[in-house]
């Protein structure tokens, strides 16, 4: 599968490189996570990893959080599996977390539990990072799709930002999926890809990566190994 990981955007900064270039980069926590599950064909349908980052408290754990991860949760269910003789699927044996996701693909070289740092991205040049796009609320068609606005001249009168006609006439009088139009703006999840690697601090657990990166800082992402040629 391709390599990847999770973890949370610290914020931009520039550095120099060994020309002397000054690079812009963002600085991205990545890892260390767990292996929470390891999904398979036979069991799933289909092949992934499941990583976890960053541990969740206590008292913000679910009884089903915690009985994904723990090896010892006592439960009904359980109890009734094994008395009927039924082998009951292994766990992690670590903390809930915080930020689960799935990076599909063989689980060759994978272990249930097993911690996952930055260095596997030692060796990668370029990766696709998602994150969700920061939120600005409800926005007009200005702000949100760069409209021009109406004139700013005689008989244009207090509606100089608005979208302008949207009717499709009497055939087929309604408008068509995807019409740009006011709406939601940001806060969707969005993919940044073939983004430059620029230096895996393994000791500190840091990656900086060429540019910008989606979402604010403190946002969780997930770093993949780029699929684009």
């Amino acid at each position: 599968m391709s390599k990847g990981i999770l973890g949370r955007k610290v914020g931009m900064t520039q550095i120099y490189d060994e020309t002397g270039q000054v690079v812009p980069v963002t600085v991205l926590e990545a890892g260390p996570c767990h292996v929470t599950q390891l999904r398979t064909e036979e069991r799933d349908g289909y092949s992934a990893v499941q990583l976890g980052y960053l541990d969740k408290p206590k008292r913000l754990v679910s009884r089903s959080e915690a009985g994904h991860v723990a090896k010892n949760l006592k439960t009904n269910r359980k109890r009734k599996r094994s008395a009927a003789g039924i082998e009951l699927p292994p766990k992690p044996d670590c903390n809930p977390k915080r930020f689960v996701r799935e990076l599909k693909g063989s689980t060759d070289g994978y272990e249930l539990g097993q911690e996952v740092t930055v260095g596997v991205l030692s060796d990668i040049a370029r990766v696709d990072i998602v994150g969700t796009s920061k939120g600005r609320g409800f926005a007009g068609v200005m702000k949100r799709h760069n409209f021009s606005g109406q004139r700013a001249s005689h008989g244009v009168k207090k509606c100089h930002r608005h979208a302008g006609g949207t009717g499709m006439s009497a055939y087929p009088s309604r408008l068509f999926k995807g019409k740009r139009m006011a709406g939601q703006y940001g806060n969707a999840k969005t993919t940044s890809r073939n983004i430059k690697v620029v230096k895996v601090d393994e000791e500190n657990g840091l990656l900086l990566v060429n540019g910008a990166v989606p979402g604010p800082n403190g946002g969780y992402v997930v770093i993949k190994e780029t699929n684009t040629l």
